[in-house]
């Protein structure tokens, strides 16, 4: 399970000009927030825990923004900083954070978003001696940009323009690195220019081409096409899904993993959905905490349990409500009326207010009445699931 992203922070920005001149770049305004906030969100939404900031040019200002991080707080996250001793380039700085590395970790580019599945990639670093899966983006026209060669999944060359016009893959600032690379590193070095050409020649990088959102804001264009776009892209649509019925098999009370059992083609379901850029949310009634089958705890046990195996699959789930109350109760504490309750839609409302849901564009999966009522309730396309391969009925509704 993926559990740590490091992000680079300490390039000055001098295409931006006075912007830059006492601002790290990813502490730059993006909509009235730090653009180290958008990354922040996206790694948060997708389970990621541990973050360390590689920090340089005015390192205290990041120092200043991990302290109490409201994005941290939400997400549970634990940030880190670590500050090279002197200007060291993007690969000395992730050489001088050796000591927080876990064996595996994301590394991202502190001044670029591209708006993938950061799960979704990276399972051949599982192959002989990569060191370094690439996500690299299919751009139409290459002809303004270093182009990355490829043959098969594996990475052999970089060039500073592709070798004819037309389209071509580029370096999207996302990586997936095995520790074992720390051995090619240097204290002062490019991890672009210096280090990845030359694990690529020993074979050791692999590439994932990918076609989504991509923006660099350290030019001054793309600063200002920022202002717009990244809201506007962080506006998305959400799939609602069920549990016990949709996610997995309902054999009544599934409160403990002992009983939970996958539903064909779910997991599938979920990382496609992830994927193609949806929000992708649990909301499910647990009455069997009412009944005292099992217990609120038990409940956060098993969708735990849920997180590792789908992120093991290279998927998450965004977020998860979850009702405990019942009218008829047999533990006192929950024995109420709940708008959280299906088919009323207080679980969906909740969620809409918490993130930036497209509402219109929005779908829920359920397999029970209530569940279709609780999102019509809530204005998004509901759908009722009657059993079967999950991805395959997510694929007929034109999801995935």
């Amino acid at each position: 399970m993926l559990k740590q992203a490091m992000i680079l922070c300490g390039g000055s920005g001098t295409r931006l000009g006075s912007l830059t001149a006492s601002t790290p770049k990813p502490l730059l305004a993006v909509g009235g927030a730090p653009f180290l906030d958008v990354l922040l969100q996206e790694l948060g939404r997708h389970g990621i825990k541990d973050v360390v900031l590689l920090a340089a040019f005015e390192a205290e200002q990041v120092q200043g923004y991990i302290q109490d991080n409201a994005i941290a707080r939400r997400f549970g996250m634990t940030l880190r900083l670590s500050i090279e001793p002197e200007r060291a380039g993007t690969g000395g700085a992730v050489f001088h954070a050796a000591e927080f590395a876990e064996p595996e970790f994301l590394l991202l580019n502190g001044d670029s978003w591209f708006d993938i599945n950061l799960l979704g990639f990276g399972e051949t670093t599982a192959s002989a001696g990569v060191g370094v899966v690439m996500s690299v983006r299919e751009i139409d026209d290459a002809t303004r940009y270093g182009v990355v060669e490829m043959q098969g999944d594996k990475v052999v060359d970089f060039l500073e323009r592709p070798r004819a016009p037309g389209p071509g893959l580029v370096n999207a600032g996302v990586y997936r690195v095995r520790k074992s690379i720390f051995s090619s590193l240097e204290p002062k070095c490019s991890f672009e220019r210096d280090i990845l050409p030359k694990l690529a020649r020993d074979g050791r990088v692999a590439g994932v081409a990918q076609r989504g959102y991509f923006i660099d804001i350290g030019v001054p264009q793309s600063y200002a096409s920022a202002q717009i776009e990244i809201p506007a892209r962080q506006c998305r649509p959400a799939v609602f899904l069920d549990r016990d019925g949709v996610l997995n098999r309902d054999h009544g009370y599934v409160g403990t993993v002992e009983r939970f059992e996958w539903i064909d083609g779910a997991r599938e379901a979920v990382r496609a959905l992830n994927d193609r850029g949806y929000l992708v949310f649990i909301v499910t009634n647990q009455a069997g905490v009412a009944r005292g089958h099992y217990t609120e705890n038990d409940v956060a046990v098993l969708h735990a349990h849920m997180r590792r195996d789908l992120s093991a699959a290279g998927a998450h789930i965004d977020d998860i409500r979850y009702c405990p109350y019942h009218v008829d109760a047999n533990v006192d504490r929950y024995r109420q009326a709940s708008d959280w309750r299906k088919p009323e839609p207080g679980m969906l409302l909740d969620l809409i207010a918490a993130w930036n849901v497209e509402v219109a564009a929005s779908h829920l999966i359920g397999d029970q009445p209530t569940d279709i009522e609780a999102g019509r309730a809530a204005g998004v396309a509901a759908h009722r699931f009657a059993g079967g391969n999950l991805a395959d009925f997510v694929r007929g509704l034109g999801l995935i």
